[in-house]
């Protein structure tokens, strides 16, 4: 296999993120998430409730799950903020290092996102598109204070 057909860092990162996703127990919209560093998989997530509780396409296979005050998920977990979790927990320091995620982050995931020390954000589909917000709350948090927000698009 020559070079050009091997696949970049990032095609494989933001697959597996695709595959990832492909876990999630949300009715609504199912997101993967892929943390490295250093050419390195340091942590991995993906949408859905906290371990130990309900899983929505069981409970709730048509709805999903009940609806917050805001309208949100009241279970979920985002996937960016599972893997973050499951790096400290693991006592994994992410200073320095790049997540891959299949939808970009909300303004919450965001400030998660930057105060875990992540420097680089790369996604396929957007949040506001997906929420029908006018402006991308997250993406513009990140890029305002240094992070390097970049959105892929996915060779089919």
């Amino acid at each position: 296999m020559n070079d050009k057909e091997k696949p970049s860092f990032d095609d494989i990162y933001i697959d597996l993120a695709v595959n990832l996703s492909k876990r999630s127990h949300c009715v609504k919209m199912k997101v993967g998430a892929v943390i490295t560093k250093d050419t390195r998989i340091v942590s991995l997530g993906y949408n859905g409730p906290p371990s130990g509780t309900h899983n929505c396409d069981i409970e709730w296979p048509v709805e999903g799950c009940p609806r917050s005050s805001k309208g949100s998920c009241s279970l979920a977990l985002h996937a960016e903020e599972n893997a973050i979790l499951y790096a400290a927990k693991n006592k994994v320091d992410l200073q320095g290092a790049t997540l891959y995620i299949t939808l970009s982050p909300c303004l919450p995931c965001a400030r998660m996102v930057f105060t875990s020390g992540i420097k680089q954000v790369y996604f396929l589909n957007s949040y506001a598109e997906y929420k029908g917000q006018e402006t991308e709350e997250g993406i513009e948090f990140l890029e305002r204070f240094g992070v390097i927000v970049s959105r892929l698009t996915k060779k089919v």
